[in-house]
């Protein structure tokens, strides 16, 4: 069993900065990647960021330049900095695990960005 658990801001303005957490535990032997998706109202889920292992990085077009992914191994953490944000960054964002061939998702959090 693998618990992904995610912290962090959720209330930001446009132009401002949020920063997101998120904790994997359980049995973890080797986590192969982990990042970030979010779905706004009446979309579909939507990759945001993703990191593996060994540091490689993929960022969906919307947030380059303004979206960071970092994560520290040793404690199976992963965030995402947020910078410069805008309306339409406003979703649920859900943290995203791979474990061996299992994905698993954390409860989501609702990020609002008021203009």
């Amino acid at each position: 069993q693998v618990h992904v658990v995610e912290s962090g801001g959720g209330l930001g303005q446009a132009g401002g900065s949020l920063r997101r957490s998120c904790a994997a535990s359980g049995m973890i032997d080797r986590i192969n990647y982990m990042g970030w998706y979010r779905q706004a109202p009446g979309k579909q889920r939507e990759l945001v960021a993703t990191i593996t292992s060994g540091g490689s990085t993929n960022y969906a077009d919307s947030v380059k330049g303004r979206f960071t992914i970092s994560r520290v191994n040793a404690k199976n953490t992963v965030f995402l900095q947020m910078n410069s944000l805008k309306p339409e960054d406003a979703a649920v964002y859900f943290c995203n695990v791979g474990v061996r061939f299992f994905n698993y998702w954390g409860q989501g959090t609702q990020v609002t960005v008021s203009s």
